[in-house]
């Protein structure tokens, strides 16, 4: 009913739990055989896991496999006055070593995510406000100067100065708490972005007189994100943590260099608890 239906888009869409579905949403046969090691079998009729318990096996396997990316799915624009010139940061691809270094370009135009800016801060926000301080992910300190504006009010751009003695150290004389992921803004390659969650929005569908009346209606959302460089070049089903955002896939079928297609598998919260 679900595919005949047009509720999902075939029976390899990531979210069902289906073979093919779960492998395009990539999740690993490691993380699926921990699952079924702590599902175990048994005789009961109608028996539910939770499926939080299968999303900490799949984070698991992930965590010490996925290379670290960055990636702004909601950009918002910001222009360092003051970055003397373009620059190539090299950084490990995960905390192990051994999986190697990636180059990330800092130029003076950059996104970084809407969400990481705020005019009139909630209490503990720790990103970037008007006048405020933030640290780029593996770059410079930055403090934002000015706030540029549509002739609707909408923020359109951010004018940031860098505090040049800060690459790769803290600055002196004060904290900033606050570390926010970016992306060049002229070296950035365009790519679409599948959010997946929970194909149901309660733990069983099957409650109520239809299951289909238990859909998520916001089981997908498509974003068009800027990614680093380097992700374009992922092969189709290679997996990677975007830094703050979650767990991703390149799609087996549409991901290209041309046109970078990434699946979410699964966000970086975990609600999960292990015995």
């Amino acid at each position: 009913r679900l595919v005949d239906g047009g509720f999902v888009n075939g029976w390899d869409d990531p979210r069902l739990p289906t073979v093919v579905g779960m492998r395009r949403r990539g999740f690993t046969a490691e993380g699926l055989r921990e699952f079924c090691k702590r599902v175990g079998v048994t005789k009961v009729d109608g028996s539910i896991v939770d499926v939080a318990m299968l999303e900490f096996c799949i984070r698991q396997s992930l965590e010490n496999t996925a290379s670290r990316a960055m990636a702004v799915l909601n950009p918002l624009k910001v222009t360092l006055t003051n970055l003397p010139q373009d620059m190539d940061l090299v950084h490990a691809r995960h905390p192990n070593v051994d999986m190697g270094e990636r180059v990330i370009p800092l130029t003076s135009e950059l996104y970084i995510d809407r969400k990481d800016f705020e005019e009139v801060a909630p209490k503990g926000f720790k990103r970037l406000i008007p006048g405020g301080e933030v640290r780029l992910r593996h770059a410079y300190v930055i403090k934002c100067d000015e706030v540029i504006k549509d002739e609707n009010g909408e923020v359109v751009e951010l004018k940031c100065s860098i505090d040049p003695e800060t690459l790769g150290k803290n600055p002196e004389g004060r904290k900033v708490k606050g570390v926010i992921h970016w992306v060049s803004a002229s070296k950035g390659i365009p790519a679409e972005v599948r959010i997946y969650d929970r194909l149901f929005s309660v733990a069983d569908p099957e409650q109520g007189e239809d299951f289909l009346d238990n859909l998520n209606p916001n089981s997908l959302t498509v974003v068009q994100a800027v990614i680093e460089p380097a992700l374009a070049q992922a092969n189709p089903e290679d997996r990677f943590q975007f830094e703050r955002e979650g767990y991703f896939v390149a799609d087996r079928y549409d991901h290209h260099a041309e046109k970078p297609v990434f699946n979410r598998i699964l966000d970086l919260k975990d609600s999960f608890k292990p015995e």
